[in-house]
């Protein structure tokens, strides 16, 4: 199935999901790498990559909450309880929320610098909406690097959340992310 049904996710949510989860752990991975490897002629080649890459984060985290506006969301099972649902909703926001930020510091990082990171993989220009900035590009980087680790611990907590629903509560919660069983 292609769409969301209130018992499953749908193909397209499953691949968005597993893309994304994908590309934002390799990029905290590459981007702290990028931070802690010694000076080189070539940084601001990793760099330019990190930025491409979190320009298609940014967009598919977009079209993702797109598509889950337009699609149901696959209930809880009967038996989670009032706090639990809540606390699901809310670390999904919080996530939607912090990836879109931290991708958005990073494209705000990009146009504060000099130079940019606006050529996205040599086939366009990305508009930048910050103006060449010394002190504000160290600001927004600093930022950028704080909520980064802020949507790891994020991740975390979800990996642990859908850790305790497949073991613990031996649900179909996690297994509905990885097939396409409804039941």
């Amino acid at each position: 199935m292609i769409r969301n049904t209130k018992a499953g996710w749908g193909s397209v949510a499953r691949g968005l999901h597993w893309v994304l989860a994908l590309a934002i752990i390799g990029m905290i991975g590459f981007g702290w790498w990028m931070n802690h490897i010694p000076a080189r002629p070539d940084k601001f080649f990793y760099r330019s990559i990190h930025a491409d890459i979190g320009y298609m984060i940014l967009l598919l985290t977009v079209l993702r909450l797109v598509w889950r506006a337009i699609n149901p969301t696959p209930a809880l099972p009967a038996e989670t309880s009032r706090w639990q649902k809540i606390a699901a909703h809310v670390s999904h926001g919080a996530l939607y929320l912090v990836v879109i930020l931290v991708a958005t510091l990073g494209w705000a990082h990009s146009g504060a610098r000099s130079p940019n990171y606006s050529d996205f993989f040599g086939l366009f220009h990305v508009p930048q909406f910050t103006s060449p900035d010394k002190a504000a590009a160290d600001a927004y980087e600093d930022r950028h690097i704080f909520f980064a680790y802020v949507l790891l611990a994020l991740i975390g907590v979800h990996v642990i959340a859908a850790l305790w629903h497949h073991f613990i509560c031996r649900d179909r919660v996690v297994a509905r992310m990885v097939t396409d069983e409804a039941g």
